[in-house]
């Protein structure tokens, strides 16, 4: 039996932050906007619908705890949830926090410049944040 290993670009593009149950919560690198990944803990899975029922529910479940402590912990005027994969085939889930005049405000975020570099003591910082909120939800 094949174990579960995340994309090498989801990898490279965000840090692990914590593990759900169903999913692995990720938070990206990029430093533009505070976006995490839910990424279903599923060995070949790259659509939602190719879920058994129950993990249906559990990622649903998990994806919005988790856009709940996103939107508690930046006050977010909007907060994306989307699962496009046409790059990363790997099913995961964007979570992202937008604001009136962040960068390409009210466009989409995928594609958009050059991503920034989050300093790691930012990271550290938000993820604990962002952990915490879901702790106490």
């Amino acid at each position: 039996m094949q174990e579960f290993q995340i994309d090498p670009r989801l990898e490279r593009d965000s840090m692990a932050i914590a593990d759900l149950g169903l999913c692995q919560l990720r938070l990206m690198r990029d430093a533009r906007w505070p976006w995490l990944l839910a990424v279903p803990q599923r060995v070949g899975i790259t659509e939602m619908f190719q879920l058994a029922p129950l993990d249906q529910t559990m990622l649903t479940f998990e994806v919005n705890e988790a856009a709940k402590a996103l939107s508690g912990v930046t006050g977010a005027a909007k907060i994306n949830v989307a699962a496009i994969g046409n790059i990363v085939r790997q099913l995961h889930v964007h979570i992202v926090a937008r604001f009136a005049g962040d960068a390409n405000w009210p466009g989409p975020v995928w594609g958009y410049g050059t991503p920034e570099p989050r300093p790691e003591d930012d990271s550290e910082a938000l993820a604990r944040r962002i952990t915490e909120a879901m702790a106490h939800s």
